[in-house]
């Protein structure tokens, strides 16, 4: 049986009650120790501040938030000592997905190139469904029902002559098994 620690880190820029008003500019790191053993059940969590200057010079601390948080949480947390504030980064997927649906197409694509996050979003079937249902006037459910098989993104890309030519066998298809089915 082994102890499992817990820990959070996070950078603190809010203004300090305890410090007269006074802007606070710290990385906080805390952790916790849970074990089923008895020695460890008395131990109080941890907790180390350090300032972001001195955050950014010392390596110890930064090996520990990378080792448990990851190299993406480690870059991040770098950035906000840094005073670089990424905010796309705390916008939700959905919101996201409903800033990019207006884009161009070529402007989809290069930010399909920026990031895993923007990657996978901006090849989402939930952004591409958006996407037809902007550029069409009404969408039948057998047209629905075509982009659930084939996917929104290549519906999109599919032209009109081509769509009616795949309706047109998803009709058969679905006539022809009802009919075996009698």
């Amino acid at each position: 049986e082994r102890s499992v620690p817990f820990t959070s880190a996070g950078s603190c820029n809010d203004v300090s009650q305890g410090d007269g008003g006074r802007s606070s500019q710290e990385v906080i790191f805390r952790w916790w120790k849970i074990s089923l053993r008895s020695e460890y059940r008395s131990t109080k969590p941890g907790e180390t501040k350090e300032t972001h200057e001195d955050f950014l010079e010392k390596s110890h601390l930064q090996v520990q938030i990378a080792l448990i948080f990851g190299s993406r949480i480690l870059d991040y947390v770098f950035n906000l000592c840094e005073g670089k504030f990424d905010f796309l980064e705390r916008l939700s997927d959905s919101l996201l997905l409903n800033i990019i649906s207006y884009l161009d197409l070529e402007d989809i694509a290069r930010l399909s190139q920026t990031s895993r996050r923007f990657a996978k979003l901006c090849m989402s079937d939930e952004l591409w469904e958006q996407i037809v249902r902007s550029s069409c006037d009404h969408i039948t459910p057998d047209m629905r029902a075509l982009a659930q098989d084939m996917g929104w993104r290549q519906m999109y890309f599919t032209n009109k002559l081509q769509l009616q030519r795949h309706l047109r066998k998803r009709k058969q298809r679905q006539g022809s098994q009802r009919s075996s089915q009698l």
